[in-house]
């Protein structure tokens, strides 16, 4: 019998697990709505199709540098400065293979096994399985009202103090997965600063960027040039299954990185990478579709406290409501599944997100179309009476 390692012994995603269930239901015929993964509800730019679609009638698809095509790190360079007033120099930016490899390189090139690396609680549960499996000690941070629901240098001086441990890292997402929170400028730069002057690398988690309904939106790089910046096409850019992303990087850190993305992804799709570049120009049609995204927003903000689903925290950015579950069960995942098993509405238990309380929340995406919003509200609201 093969020996499994220790660092394989990871909580399953039950996001995953929940969708591959809903994916098994509507194939057997099963009229479901799934408001359990975040996945847009919008296909990939049709710029981007085209211009993948002349790629594969050309006829070559093949590597690129571990770094990614020339055309479009110089075209992400041009929209930070075009859209966000940004100047990032092309040679800082990395190509990945989604955002999942930007973290598996930032992770790598960054931190040594045993080394201490902190996180919002709730947050997105990969984040603490891909630190585990390499060898990282996850300190969770739990963020609330108290603390703007994102870290601050007095949570993560708190957070030391409990585990005994200096951090090495400290990993925040802005809109984050599962609250929704947007991190402002102002608590941005206080991590910043305060992650820069312990020595502490800093590690911000952009990729729903452009998702956001007036909050104020922030990224590292208007502060500095010491925080690895990961963001993907994924979610504003509605390329999911694209599995494309990028890395903004400290000089020092792009020829590490480099060598690393070398040997373990060679290098990421060049079909993603040509879809890309011309998704990058689609921006009226991208709008359109937050757009879309913020008027189911602004329909759950008012249905789902009416059906006894509380908001746990602010819904200013992503595709997510996180909320309190205590009205109906004490067991989301139990609930969870019930609710897909009866009503054939898939959501996700917080449980991934808050291994402490998460057993009392769930997360409901909202970036399918208002219809399906409404009838899966429709649905709760017969179910929950």
């Amino acid at each position: 019998m093969l020996s499994i390692s220790k660092r394989s012994a990871v909580e399953p995603f039950h996001a995953m697990d929940i969708l591959a269930e809903a994916t098994r239901r509507r194939q057997a015929g099963k009229p479901v709505i799934s408001m359990a993964v975040g996945q847009p509800g919008h296909p990939a730019p049709r710029a981007a199709l085209a211009a993948a679609q002349a790629a594969l009638v050309a006829g070559r698809i093949g590597y690129t540098d571990a770094l990614g095509l020339a055309a479009l790190r110089q075209g992400l360079a041009d929209d930070y400065r075009d859209r966000h007033g940004i100047d990032v120099d092309a040679g800082r930016i990395m190509i990945t293979t989604g955002s999942s490899a930007g973290f598996n390189l930032a992770f790598l090139s960054l931190f040594d096994v045993g080394d201490a690396v902190a996180i919002a609680r709730p947050g997105y549960p990969a984040y603490r399985s891909i630190l585990s499996a390499l060898g990282l000690i996850v300190i969770e941070v739990p963020v609330s009202a108290e603390t703007g629901y994102t870290l601050t240098p007095e949570s993560l001086e708190q957070a030391q103090s409990s585990a005994g441990l200096r951090l090495k890292g400290v990993l925040l997402a802005s809109p984050a997965n599962p609250t929704g929170t947007v991190t402002s400028a102002a608590q941005l730069k206080a991590v910043y600063d305060y992650c820069e002057g312990h020595g502490i690398a800093l590690i911000s988690d952009e990729i729903y960027h452009g998702l956001t309904y007036g909050a104020e939106e922030a990224s590292a790089l208007t502060i500095g040039k010491q925080a690895v910046v990961i963001n993907s096409f994924s979610k504003y850019y509605c390329m999911t299954g694209w599995r494309i992303g990028w890395m903004v990087l400290p000089e020092e850190l792009v020829r590490p990185i480099e060598c690393l993305a070398q040997s373990l992804y060679i290098s990421a799709p060049e079909l993603s990478q040509i879809a890309a570049i011309a998704a990058l120009g689609a921006t009226e049609e991208l709008e359109h579709y937050k757009e879309s995204c913020r008027a189911n927003r602004d329909f759950l903000l008012r249905r789902l406290p009416e059906l006894g689903l509380p908001l746990l925290s602010p819904m200013d950015g992503a595709f997510y409501a996180y909320v309190d579950a205590t009205r109906y069960t004490n067991d989301s995942m139990a609930f969870a599944k019930r609710m897909l098993a009866e009503i054939d509405v898939a959501t996700t238990p917080g449980m991934d997100f808050d291994p402490v309380d998460g057993h009392l929340a769930l997360r409901l995406s909202y970036a399918g179309t208002m219809a399906e919003m409404i009838e899966a509200t429709d649905r709760l609201a017969g179910w929950l009476g």
